[in-house]
């Protein structure tokens, strides 16, 4: 009796369709990480760029990445009320202006070769010009050397200003005792801030005293060592702080009364 040839066993087919989905879940955690780091890095350009491929990518619709980005980014467009914006554009321009000024200083200084003896600088309250009192008085005296009003009435010429300007003229000295015409630096820095003040509204008839302030601090607001000749020099010092006619926040400065 033949024998009956034996059926070989077909070998078991491993089922792989569990890959299909294990595969989507990867690229939509993938898509995930790049959204969270395209939120935070790119602009909303990009961002939209991006969201046009991956909606292609996963079959039309509306992409989970054309929500709008929940980080705001520098290149978004502005919040800003119109108000705001008109603010903010007159006080850059203001700034602009205030810089002019600063460049007529600058010119200034370098025409009469006095690098050492001035020096301007842009701060928060305004354009300052620091004049070391060396070239203005004489130790322990008030009244600006004759030789100097020249000059003096010459930056005169370059403060005036449409619409005026606050100018604020603030005296300061080391800490050596004065002599007895004072009874206290407090009481010479005050006196050369006036001095200098009367000297400049006096040069030009455009300047007007409602405009102009005078103060005097001494010792009181040193910007180097007095240990020393060099820091005592520094100190000694009549300083011009011409200000803004705008704040930051757009509100317009009031002229002096």
């Amino acid at each position: 009796m033949a024998k009956k040839a034996k059926k070989k066993k077909h070998e078991e087919h491993v089922d792989e369709s569990w890959l299909v989905p294990y595969a989507d879940i990867l690229t939509l955690l993938l898509a995930l990480f790049i959204v969270l780091f395209a939120s935070s890095s790119v602009d909303q350009e990009k961002l939209d760029r991006m969201s046009a491929v991956f909606t292609q990518v996963f079959d039309g619709g509306t992409g989970f990445l054309e929500q709008p980005a929940a980080v705001k980014t520098p290149n978004a467009e502005s919040s800003q009320t119109p108000q705001q914006a008109q603010q903010n554009s007159a006080y850059l321009k203001d700034q602009q202006e205030l810089a002019q000024i600063k460049d007529s200083v600058d010119n200034f200084i370098a025409v009469h070769e006095m690098e050492g003896q001035f020096a301007t600088a842009m701060t928060d309250e305004g354009l300052l010009v620091t004049i070391r009192d060396s070239i203005l008085f004489d130790p322990g005296k008030a009244v600006i050397k004759p030789e100097y009003i020249p000059i003096a009435k010459e930056l005169a010429g370059v403060l005036v200003s449409d619409p005026a300007r606050n100018i604020v003229i603030t005296g300061h000295t080391d800490n050596v005792p004065v002599g007895p015409n004072f009874s206290s630096n407090l009481e010479l820095s005050l006196m050369r801030a006036s001095n200098f003040y009367m000297v400049l509204l006096n040069s030009n008839s455009k300047l007007k005293s409602e405009n102009f302030s005078a103060k005097g601090y001494g010792e009181n607001r040193a910007i180097a060592p007095n240990d020393t000749p060099e820091g005592r020099a520094k100190n000694r010092r009549v300083e011009v702080l011409i200000q803004p006619l705008v704040t930051e926040d757009g509100t317009a400065v009031k002229n002096k009364k």
